[in-house]
């Protein structure tokens, strides 16, 4: 099975590779899983539409985390979430809900858990490192055998590639992909060709999306019932969320109200009604809500704009010479986003998904189904990188083993050979290589292409271990010097060699993309999802 998979802030959506076409693939008796979990004060957890279920029954001792995505910008391997007076890391709580994912498609979609699953699957264009790394760990420990990674803005150029290829041309082949989800803001200029897509402009914000709309509804509704959140238990504060979310998504052109019901939330908070009627809703006016909700508006607006000039700094892409806007994003059918941007780009210019949930799964099948694979002439296109930890391994290294643009040796020359030596003090090296686009304050930027992992023995102890991938990394004093040797040969393929100088002990591996595509190069699709 092939799938496209958004790991997205409040839903989690798939799209199968099925014979051209791209359906989202049912999870569950729905489209969408929920990105949640659930955690009881005895240490079980749920996830999912399971942990959706507890919460709408509003059961004691149950403690929720949502938009665990966001919790992943700036995190590390060890990063920790408290949840019911309990520590979590929280890649083991990414794990568990991936596994979830894995178990609803095998059951619903696939012929069962031993199915292998390849998928392509999305970070948002602006994810640090950590980020990225712990994203692709997590879908690999929960079975899933990832052989892509694009940013969320390039997965949606693919899907308006395959709908709205009639809009491109050479003189117009430039797209702004506006991506509002529900946790995070992303704006990308692209090139798309028939050779792919290109990253020449990008911007984005981590911490803006359809739950900073939603705690601004939250807040207009508790002022509107002259409530305190500060005498609010926690768990009034989630279900009154969830109906201002509700009622947000309702939301169309033609709404002039909004009508936000507190009776479930007061009936998990009765302490707050004693000594005072409160009303069982609020009314609220729609454009009392779009004002409050504007500066968030104008925040993405700003941050699009910085994506623009990327673009016509590097690659003097003109804002007139677009060949569409694609807006995208959960948060993106709220009515005065879209109407802003027809207002600032033309109304035939800015094109809306017709699956704003499911627009970057939908990509992300196109994309493993039709995307070019690498591609080398004489030199290297991209550039080929290593993740892999530091400091112990409380934070993650990024580093440019070839950089973009190397020259390859001639046919039937020697190889090129690049050499390193460092005195490790860690017990294992866990090398991650992938091949990026760019490479922005040491941060890899456009579409990664995974390749394989490497593990190696710097403890002598562990050499006789025939699989590493169980063996924590840990800091175990100062080891043997190393030499690390990476060779380019001249069609392209490269090989990284370790090698323990104090007893010539080494390890050698040729390192290629994961999960090849079909040979021919071309991501604009010529069927329709």
């Amino acid at each position: 099975m092939r799938l496209g998979i958004d790991f997205g802030t409040t839903h989690t959506v798939a799209a199968l590779v099925d014979r051209g076409n791209y359906p989202v693939a049912p999870l569950g008796e729905h489209d969408v899983c929920p990105s949640l979990l659930a955690v009881h004060t005895d240490g079980h957890v749920v996830y999912g539409r399971d942990a959706a279920a507890v919460r709408a029954a509003y059961q004691p001792g149950w403690h929720f985390l949502r938009s665990m995505k966001r919790l992943l910008h700036g995190a590390g391997p060890r990063s920790e979430v408290e949840l019911a007076g309990r520590s979590f890391l929280l890649r083991d709580l990414c794990v568990g809900f991936l596994s979830h994912v894995r178990e609803v498609l095998s059951r619903h979609v696939g012929r069962g858990p031993k199915e292998v699953i390849d998928a392509a699957i999305s970070v948002p264009a602006n994810s640090s490192s950590g980020q990225r790394l712990l994203t692709v760990d997590a879908f690999g420990a929960a079975g899933f055998n990832v052989v892509r990674l694009l940013n969320e803005p390039s997965a949606a150029a693919c899907e308006y590639a395959h709908r709205q290829k009639r809009t491109l041309s050479s003189q117009r082949a430039h797209v702004l992909v506006y991506d509002l989800g529900g946790g995070t803001f992303d704006a990308s200029v692209l090139r798309l060709d028939e050779q792919g897509s290109e990253v020449v402009g990008s911007a984005g914000v981590s911490q803006l999306g359809g739950d900073d709309f939603d705690k601004v509804i939250y807040q207009l509704a508790l002022e509107k019932a002259g409530l305190d959140e500060n005498a609010a238990p926690p768990f009034f504060r989630e279900v009154l969320l969830d109906e201002c979310r509700l009622q947000k998504e309702t939301v169309n052109p033609s709404t002039r109200k909004l009508v936000i019901d507190l009776a479930p939330a007061l009936a998990v908070a009765p302490e707050l009604g004693s000594g005072r009627a409160i009303p069982e809703t609020v009314v609220l006016p729609v454009d009392a809500v779009y004002a409050a909700c504007g500066p968030l508006i104008e925040a993405s607006l700003a941050s699009m704009d910085e994506a623009l000039r990327d673009a016509h700094a590097g690659a003097g892409v003109a804002e007139d010479e677009l060949a569409g806007v694609y807006v995208v994003g959960g948060q993106s059918s709220f009515p005065p986003v879209y109407r802003t941007l027809r207002e600032r780009f033309g109304q035939h210019r800015v094109h809306r998904s017709p699956h704003p949930f499911g627009s970057i799964a939908i990509g992300l099948a196109i994309h493993l189904a039709e995307g070019s694979s690498r591609r080398i002439s004489e030199k290297l296109t991209r550039h080929i990188v290593v993740f892999r930890e530091a400091h112990s391994g409380r934070e993650i290294s990024c580093d440019v083993l070839l950089p973009k643009d190397t020259p390859l040796p001639p046919a039937g020359a020697p190889p090129l050979e690049i050499k390193r030596r460092y005195t490790p003090r860690h017990n294992v090296g866990h090398f991650r290589f992938f091949e990026c686009a760019r490479i922005q304050a040491g941060r890899p930027e456009g579409n990664l292409s995974l390749w394989d992992d490497l593990r190696f023995p710097f403890d002598k102890r562990l050499r006789d271990t025939e699989d590493l991938s169980g063996v924590a990394v840990e800091r175990g004093g100062e080891q043997p010097e190393v030499e690390e040797v990476i060779r380019a040969f001249p069609g392209g393929e490269v090989e990284v060699e370790l090698r323990v100088l104090e007893d010539g002990f080494s390890r050698k591996a040729k390192i290629s993309p994961r999960g090849a595509p079909p040979a021919r190069a071309s991501t604009l699709p010529r069927r329709r999802a």
